[in-house]
């Protein structure tokens, strides 16, 4: 699964076997350095582990570095066409930047980039983006727009390799999910550098959300990916919520626990949709990573179609049962939901 090479951001192994990473991409503007430090907090209390932070002007240069300095995430400066940017990144502390070569402002500008990167220990993330392919690129492609993303990544990757820099990682990112499924699974084969995915301004809400996740499980299942971004019209937090969702339902990662729980109908005994809510306060997000916890309508769909759950409740005629790995419990009314959930589950957990 992923990538054969790995590199280290801050601490933070990306690819060569590490756990998929989670990351996003700050909202807030550098203008505003208070507001970019409260959402790096809401990010890192998440469990966001990377975070590019866009750095469009030099002027903006001092508070990008008291950004860094004051961050408890650890950032990635997005950096476009202008090399004086990624330089004043890596003299401000960024332990990471995302540049595309093939846009800096000139080739000698692009050589002290990488004599800084390489100086400092900086990573480079380099990558393509369907928006910006060339018509040279497509027609060499035949047309085929994934072809075209990984022969855009090819040439950028090739610039630095010519530099013997190699402290890299790799993405190719479009808003169809198949032209970026098709070019990152070709990426996969072809290199073993660290290789991030996600699908491109993927949208808001359900849709933007189901189509996120089409296109990184479809990666992911097929060995395509270390450090993924879902991008979404949302709040980071939802951005990072979603990844953590997508890799416990493919079986590579937990934060904490895992929910399952029925879509309900007619036979139901509780409100499921409510009974969950009151749960989720009990329950802190990144509790008991691996454990799965069953909210069920009724005791047919209880126990039995619930049976793997390390932990469960549903609701029964006279208010609800708990149960655990399908055998009962114990029951309780509703009026004593929160105590004895809080006590069952703590035993659980000291088992």
């Amino acid at each position: 699964m992923g990538s054969a090479r790995s590199v280290t951001i801050n601490g933070l192994k990306i690819g060569g076997g590490a756990p998929v990473r989670v990351e996003s991409m700050l909202k807030s503007r550098l203008t505003d350095l208070s507001a970019c430090l409260s959402e790096t907090e809401r990010l890192a209390a998440a469990g966001c582990e990377l975070a590019r932070v866009a750095l469009p002007d030099i002027a903006l240069a001092p508070a990008f570095a008291a950004l860094v300095k004051q961050s408890p995430l650890t950032l990635m400066a997005d950096i476009h066409f202008d090399h004086r940017l990624a330089l004043a990144a890596i003299d401000a502390g960024c332990p990471s930047v995302r540049i595309n070569p093939g846009n800096m402002s000139h080739a000698a500008g692009l050589a002290e980039v990488v004599a800084a990167a390489e100086a400092n220990g900086v990573v480079i993330r380099i990558g393509a983006n369907g928006g910006s392919l060339n018509n040279a690129q497509l027609e060499r492609c035949g047309g085929d727009r994934g072809a075209a993303l990984v022969l855009a990544v090819e040439e950028q990757l090739r610039l630095l390799l010519d530099k013997n820099f190699s402290n890299v990682i790799i993405s190719a990112k479009s808003s169809s999910v198949a032209e970026t499924v098709r070019a990152n699974l070709l990426l996969a084969n072809k290199y073993p550098f660290p290789l991030h995915v996600g699908i491109t301004e993927a949208g808001n809400g359900n849709s933007g959300v189901v189509k996120g996740a089409a296109g990184i499980a479809l990666m992911l299942s097929q060995g395509a990916g270390d450090t993924l971004r879902v991008s979404l019209t949302a709040p980071g937090e939802e951005e990072v919520e979603t990844g953590y969702n997508i890799l416990a339902a493919l079986g590579l990662r937990s934060r904490g626990w895992e929910l399952v729980s029925c879509p309900t109908c007619g036979r139901r005994r509780v409100e499921v949709a409510e009974l969950v809510a009151r749960l989720k306060k009990l329950l802190p997000p990144a509790a008991a990573p691996g454990v799965t916890v069953a909210v069920m309508g009724c005791e047919v769909n209880g126990p039995k179609e619930a049976a793997g759950a390390d932990f469960g409740v549903a609701g029964c005629p006279d208010g609800f049962i708990v149960f655990k790995k399908g055998a009962f419990v114990c029951r309780g009314s509703m009026d004593e939901f929160e105590e004895i959930v809080t006590r069952e589950f703590a035993e659980l957990l000291n088992q």
